[in-house]
């Protein structure tokens, strides 16, 4: 599966989320978006600028090709995900539209993608927002409606009391170790049911 990082680029926090996908035995890959700069900056407002400056459709097709890459990896069946947090969530979304093939796509908090894409989207979704997010919550409903008018398989867990980034362990300010849990054992179910 592809794990997409949040707005501040790759690091601890999604390097753990990659280790604890291997140790739930999925092979599991986060590319770093800034690669091509150089990498992920240490300065998390250096990054976010550095992200807030990528050409979108470089990358969303630099993501679409390492999709394509674990499709193939010796040993693989084929099968891929999307499992994107924050700015990566909306990443995830963004797959779900443009790979017709993608297996299933995990978004967490990260901005929906509007409703007139929803019909290019065949991948099944999970999705999880934190309830006091109300920033990102605001593109849930439409989104929402959109899915269930076109019939898209999807399960929207948006979690009691929990905020943007609760699933970051490395943010004291955000992290609800509640949520968390509770969304790491519905994504690890999910996902074995769909990539099996």
């Amino acid at each position: 599966m592809l794990v997409i990082h949040e707005n501040t680029g790759l690091n601890s926090h999604i390097e753990k989320v990659v280790e604890r996908f291997a140790e739930e035995g999925f092979v599991a890959f986060a590319l770093d978006a800034l690669a091509l700069q150089g990498g992920t900056p240490e300065d998390e407002d250096e990054a976010r600028a550095a992200i807030g400056s990528l050409d979108s459709e470089e990358n969303l097709n630099n993501y679409l090709a390492s999709l394509d890459y674990l499709r193939h990896l010796p040993g693989s069946n084929g099968k891929v995900a999307s499992v994107g947090f924050c700015w990566g969530g909306k990443v995830s979304g963004e797959l779900a539209v443009a790979d017709q093939n993608l297996d299933a796509a995990v978004i967490y908090y990260g901005k929906s993608p509007d409703s007139s894409q929803v019909p290019a989207i065949n991948a099944p979704l999970l999705l999880h927002y934190g309830e006091q997010d109300e920033r990102i919550n605001a593109t849930v409903p439409d989104f929402q409606a959109a899915l269930e008018k076109h019939g898209k398989r999807f399960s929207l867990h948006m979690h009691k009391g929990a905020g943007h980034a609760f699933n970051n362990e490395t943010r004291a300010d955000r992290y609800d170790p509640n949520a968390a849990a509770e969304s790491w054992k519905l994504t690890i179910a999910f996902l074995g049911s769909e990539l099996a």
